[in-house]
């Protein structure tokens, strides 16, 4: 279909349905939108409103809320006066017939000018209405980047992008360099757990646009403090982290039994990944469906662990009985992060040293562990003293907590340090600038002196420049008596966002 004839008309249905996804354009208002905003709600609002660049990009893992906290942008640009006709949105994991348009981004928006503005979108902005676009989950498409990049450039608007796909909202990148700036919203923070408990409103130390705190120990002392200061309803949250997760129909559905919120995240978001967003690789190549799953099993098994490939080649060959190249399950593995529900914390790379070791893997929720395996492992330390032989196993769920949460921090280089060359092993390196930050995960009632050894090592490396470390704790009553490191509970680290 041409752009010619595309302003009269649209494939049947798709214009039928455009319209019923704008219900604005009828002066109707969006039903049931939940009042409590997420934490991206006010950045994603500045950023289409007045950001430096023309498109946000808003990631993450299916179902954390980012077509929410689109619509709730939306909503917001309404009740602040936005002329309804001015905001166009797409959803393009529900737009029937889109493979007959060859340009979608570019022919969607020539049709939406033409029938529903009445205007070109460069008029509109020249007497000062310009136009908002929202592209939903729009990694579904191909060739998305090229397309986007045209329509800003040609185009005065200002444009939201949400994606569940790492791997392809990255590769669009490169073609909309110094149009975009990104945000990424995973599963709730501890804070907002409490937020939507009803338990009370943390306000969170490090703000979303700024990692410099993170090089002052005192920032880390603050972090600390304000754990023990909110006490009560740090430790609520965290209780309900402990038994649901984090994803928000846990906590919005608080009424739900478990087991009603597990098949929950199995079919919407594992399977829903592994089946849909993983199904097709490179010239429309399937993937094996079933080898996914058994990654995705080792890979909720292996939690806070680096596993090697011949490790993964092992357990793979004995559950499936299969002849499988140790490069196609890595690179099974490199999918799933893909999709951001599993994240690769890769070996740090220091003084031209060719990185050795395996990739540590972290989830970016244990409730989606627990989903897919059913069995659950209790975080707190109540739920410790009843399952003590389950200790270990929390301690790499709680570092897989750590990994993740981390490596959400858009901009910041997060790594770990396996032992090599006599040094010991550190759990995390964070590095801001040129300064680095190791943290260490020691999820136990008692911390001894051995426990901190890794991180005096890597402190006293003067190449490394960390002056300070962390030593992330199971309770707030244990710590190391070194002043350089700064010990707390994983419970307050969470409270950082």
């Amino acid at each position: 279909m041409t752009g010619s004839n595309l302003t009269e008309r649209l494939p049947g249905g798709l214009e039928a349905t455009l319209r019923d996804d704008n219900p604005w354009w009828r002066g109707e208002r969006m039903a049931t939108l939940p009042p409590l905003h997420r934490w991206a709600f006010q950045p994603v609002l500045d950023g289409i409103k007045t950001g430096i660049a023309p498109v946000t990009v808003l990631r993450g893992p299916r179902q954390v809320g980012k077509t929410t906290v689109l619509n709730q942008v939306i909503q917001a640009l309404l009740d602040e006066g936005v002329v309804p006709q001015r905001i166009l949105r797409l959803q393009f994991d529900a737009l029937p017939r889109l493979e007959e348009l060859v340009e979608p981004i570019l022919e969607l928006p020539r049709w939406y000018a033409n029938k529903i503005l009445h205007k070109s979108l460069n008029r509109a902005a020249s007497e000062g209405q310009k136009a908002f676009v929202f592209l939903d989950e729009v990694q579904n498409l191909p060739e998305w980047a090229p397309q986007l990049k045209h329509l800003v450039d040609m185009n005065p608007v200002r444009v939201l992008v949400t994606g569940s796909s790492s791997l392809r909202i990255e590769a669009g990148r490169d073609s909309l360099a110094a149009r975009l700036s990104t945000l990424e919203m995973g599963p709730l923070f501890l804070r907002e757990i409490a937020q939507f408990r009803g338990w009370g409103e943390i306000k969170p130390p490090l703000p979303a646009n700024g990692l410099a705190p993170l090089k002052q120990k005192a920032f880390w002392q603050g972090l600390r403090a304000l754990g023990g200061a909110r006490r009560p309803t740090r430790d609520a949250a965290f209780q309900a982290f402990s038994e649901r997760g984090a994803y928000p129909v846990a906590h919005v559905r608080a009424d739900q039994p478990w087991e009603k919120i597990a098949d929950f995240l199995n079919e919407t978001v594992i399977r829903r990944a592994i089946q849909h967003d993983l199904r097709l690789g490179a010239k429309g190549q399937k993937r094996d469906e079933h080898l996914l799953e058994e990654v995705f099993r080792l890979a909720c098994r292996y939690a806070g662990q680096s596993p090697t490939a011949a490790f993964y080649l092992e357990e793979i060959k004995r559950a499936m009985n299969a002849n499988i190249g140790p490069q196609r399950v890595m690179a099974y593995l490199k999918f799933l992060d893909g999709t951001l529900l599993v994240r690769l914390i890769e070996p740090l790379e220091l003084r031209l040293k060719r990185r050795r070791g395996a990739a540590k893997i972290c989830l970016c929720d244990h409730a989606l562990r627990a989903a897919w395996l059913q069995e659950i492992v209790p975080l707190t330390p109540e739920g410790l003293t009843t399952s003590p032989h389950l200790t270990e196993l929390a301690g790499h769920l709680a570092e897989s907590a750590v990994g993740y949460f981390l490596g959400s921090l858009v901009n910041l280089d997060v790594a770990h340090f396996p032992e090599r060359g006599g040094e010991p092993e550190v759990d995390f390196v964070v590095t801001v600038g040129e300064q680095r930050i190791p943290i260490e995960v020691k999820y136990r009632r008692r911390i001894d002196h051995e426990d901190t050894v890794s991180l005096r090592a890597f402190m006293e490396k003067p190449y490394y420049n960390a002056p300070f470390a962390v030593l992330v704790t199971l309770t707030d009553d244990v710590g190391s008596d070194d002043p350089r490191i700064v010990s707390m509970p994983l419970s307050s680290l969470l409270l950082m966002r």
